[in-house]
């Protein structure tokens, strides 16, 4: 029970509200059992201001540019930890030791292989079909071929699906990646580390081995511990509401991609580097500042400002620093980045972009990174759902484990007909 309580008045009826706290953040008020005293409810477009659950995974503060992961600052995670160190405190909830580190990525590396036919699922595809597209009906699939991971009320259950969706994701990933560029699937090769395994399916050959360059692996690794989770983003929250329902692991992740396909969601970094080309050199780029602030223009700054963040995004600083690391590594003069830099800059210093707090966020730099690299843009979406199927199963976890957990029903604000009669087709 909450200790304090907030009073609302509805009509002719006063109610306490219990108002809750959490460990760090707003309070809440809890309206759980408002429609049942008031017979009302409430209208928020967007979930702007409603908690759809209580989580102790990611916690945002968006107007001080705080993200923090089980308490940890991610500056601190993407500088210091792993992708599998990150993995395991989120599914976890500490971080592990030696022992329990290098025990938690042997069994992640035991499940990257696919089931074998499941190779044939991608020839059913275009040659060109969106890697999202293939990646969506994949992870789906996955269903059909391991169901002894698939009851959600068997906790050990519960775990072997989480780790076979970190696992295989890579895998699903690259082979997406090879069958749209006509080449043959790489096997997973457990010799390496998780990112320097995906790295070598994604871009090495048979014909010869692919030697990882530290730098590059290194970045990667970065990425995927800035793309883990996100609190209640979009994708997350639909990942949490197809799993109310009682849905197996698979489907909910392929839900989530679903969601994460959408271009103001984990397009977003693909929708940056276009704007980037677009602008083209350093000189453009107060023209294109000009038609950013002109209402009646349609070109908008890609990259800039979030939905949470009012402030600097901390994943951006990460990314900015690791640009030029990739950059000296594989000695490349693109001029993206020094048109990225010089935008930055120049919209930093605007008071228009200074009064709407149109700050860099982590796709500014990830799309420029991710092509440097040697990813199509079409691979961007796909690389961010890997990043976030940790979160994802993260997620899905805590709700299943919730007893708070009920089946998600938004209620909505009808403004339709009312009722009327039907009217036979002759007499209309």
């Amino acid at each position: 029970m909450a200790d304090k309580q907030a009073t609302l008045t509805y009509n002719d009826k006063t109610i306490d509200v219990p108002v809750l706290e959490g460990s760090v953040g707003p309070e809440v008020l809890d309206i759980r059992k408002l429609y049942g005293q008031t017979g009302a409810f409430t209208y928020d477009p967007g979930y702007k201001s409603t908690g759809s659950c209580e989580s102790a995974l990611t916690y945002i503060d968006g107007d001080e540019g705080v993200l923090l992961h089980r308490g940890y600052p991610i500056g601190q995670l993407a500088e210091q930890s792993s992708f599998m160190e990150v993995s395991y405190l989120l599914l976890n909830g500490e971080l592990p030791s030696k022992d329990e580190l290098d025990d938690f990525t042997y069994t992640i590396s035991r499940h990257t292989m696919l089931h074998e036919q499941l190779s044939t699922f991608y020839r059913g595809f275009r040659r060109d079909a969106h890697p999202m597209a293939i990646m969506c009906g994949v992870v789906g699939a996955l269903s059909a071929f391991y169901h002894d991971s698939t009851d959600i009320s068997d906790p050990e259950q519960r775990k072997i699906a989480s780790h076979r969706l970190v696992a295989k994701m890579p895998t699903i990933a690259a082979m997406a990646y090879k069958y749209s560029v006509g080449q043959p699937f790489l096997y997973p090769d457990n010799s390496l580390s998780y990112t320097g395994n995906f790295l070598r399916m994604t871009f090495g050959v048979p014909a010869e081995p692919y030697e990882v360059v530290p730098a590059v692996e290194k970045a990667m690794d970065r990425i995927f511990i800035l793309h883990a989770d996100h609190e209640q983003n979009a994708s997350t929250s639909t990942v949490r509401l197809a799993g109310s329902s009682g849905a197996n692991p698979f489907a909910c992740i392929a839900a989530g991609i679903a969601c994460l396909w959408g271009p103001a969601h984990g397009g977003a970094n693909e929708a940056a580097l276009n704007m980037l080309r677009e602008i083209g050199t350093p000189d453009k780029i107060p023209h294109y500042i000009e038609r950013a602030k002109d209402k009646n223009d349609p070109f908008r700054l890609m990259g800039f400002g979030h939905r949470v963040y009012k402030n600097y995004d901390p994943r951006a600083t990460v990314m900015q620093k690791t640009v030029r690391e990739v950059f000296d590594a594989l000695k490349v003069n693109d001029p993206l980045f020094e048109t990225a830099l010089r935008l930055e800059e120049l919209a930093l210093q605007d008071d228009y972009f200074i009064e709407k707090k149109l700050f860099p966020n982590v796709d500014f730099y990830s799309g420029v990174i991710l092509s440097a690299i040697g990813f199509p843009t079409t691979m961007f979406t796909a690389l961010f759902a890997l990043a976030r199927t940790v979160g994802w199963v993260a997620q899905w976890n805590e709700m299943i484990s919730d007893p708070a957990q009920v089946i998600g029903r938004p209620r909505q604000l009808y403004t339709g007909p009312t009722q009327r009669d039907y009217v036979p087709v002759g007499q209309r």
